[in-house]
């Protein structure tokens, strides 16, 4: 199982291009590469849209920041933090964000190991301002988007919802044979979408005590997986209130103590499924499971399918169309 180490721990990973050809660039971690994908397409100049696919708890330096930049985050599964000064900011399946990179949202973080999402870089200064020119009667500016949702803070957040859900679905499955052409007619609707969205309340942030609270019950919790223990235990372990251990928790890891400890051991052993030749029924055992139909469900739970099923279809484990 991963290690659990809280932020002063984990260190900085900045992704290196792996391979590059005239379609896209793929970056990774030269050490480790089965941990971290980022499949970047250019779109329009100044313009990428990447596939992120993150099987670790990593802190990452995404390439290409710097001043000028905008980001648009989907996240598809998982969860990913952003730091923001001394607070850190959440997405959760289906939300959205805007950032600017230069004004404070640094780094990224993957806090239950586990993330696929979307990235839509804009390098304001090389980008075409006026990209709604390619449609009349519309009228989307990259510089308005930023003035609109990044003047008062560096980050910005719309929660989960079937617009989102609309504008954002499709781009997990696109045929290749019209992936250019779609991914300009979407990063089109994209903008569009954005220069309608009401400005509304951002997810809540945490501050840094919050967000090392709940790192260090995570790091307890890895390191007593065969032990029963209840928010009462944990309230007691690290001196502060139920209330305050399980707003901590939920809002770093975005479920339970309890439903992040079975969620590490599925996808501990979806890593091993992926990594080694073992049976289903031994990996099964070293979670606790002696009934391969209980690990299976349990499997299937956290992971979406059973675990034969992942096991063939592992080069699949991506957010990427293929």
């Amino acid at each position: 199982m991963r290690d659990a180490e809280n932020r002063e721990q984990n260190p900085i990973e900045t992704p290196v291009i792996l391979r590059a050809d005239a379609e896209c660039a793929v970056y990774g971690l030269a050490d480790d590469p089965d941990k971290l994908i980022l499949t970047a397409y250019s779109v329009f100049p100044g313009i990428e849209l990447i596939y992120n696919d993150i099987h670790a708890d990593l802190r990452i330096e995404s390439p290409g920041r710097g001043e000028g930049v905008l980001e648009i985050n989907h996240c598809h599964e998982g969860r990913i933090e952003f730091e923001c000064g001394e607070e850190s900011c959440f997405l959760a399946p289906g939300d959205l964000s805007v950032s600017r990179p230069d004004a404070g949202v640094r780094r990224a973080r993957f806090p239950t190991g586990h993330y696929h999402g979307i990235t839509v870089r804009i390098d304001t200064a090389r980008s075409p301002d006026c990209l709604s020119c390619f449609l009349q009667d519309v009228d989307v500016r990259v510089s308005s988007l930023a003035e609109k949702f990044c003047a008062a803070a560096p980050w910005f957040a719309a929660r989960s919802s079937a617009s989102i859900e609309h504008v954002f679905s499709e781009l997990y499955r696109v045929p290749p044979e019209i992936r250019r052409g779609y991914f300009k007619v979407k990063i089109l609707e994209l903008l569009l979408f954005l220069s309608a969205l009401p400005v509304e309340a951002s997810r809540p942030s945490y501050s840094r005590a919050q967000v090392v609270l709940a790192q260090s019950i995570s790091a307890f919790l890895l390191e007593n997986t065969e032990e029963r223990i209840t928010v009462t235990d944990l309230s007691r372990r690290f001196g502060a209130s139920p209330t305050m251990i399980n707003l901590s928790f939920r809002g770093v890891y975005g479920m339970t103590p309890a439903a992040f400890l079975r969620a590490q051991k599925m996808h501990a052993a979806a890593e091993l499924l992926r990594r080694s030749d073992r049976t289903v029924l031994d990996i099964a055992g070293q979670f606790g499971y002696d009934n391969a139909s209980k690990f299976a469900k349990a499997f299937r739970d956290v992971i979406g399918v059973p675990p034969n099923s992942y096991r063939a279809g592992v080069d699949i484990d991506s957010c990427a169309p293929t």
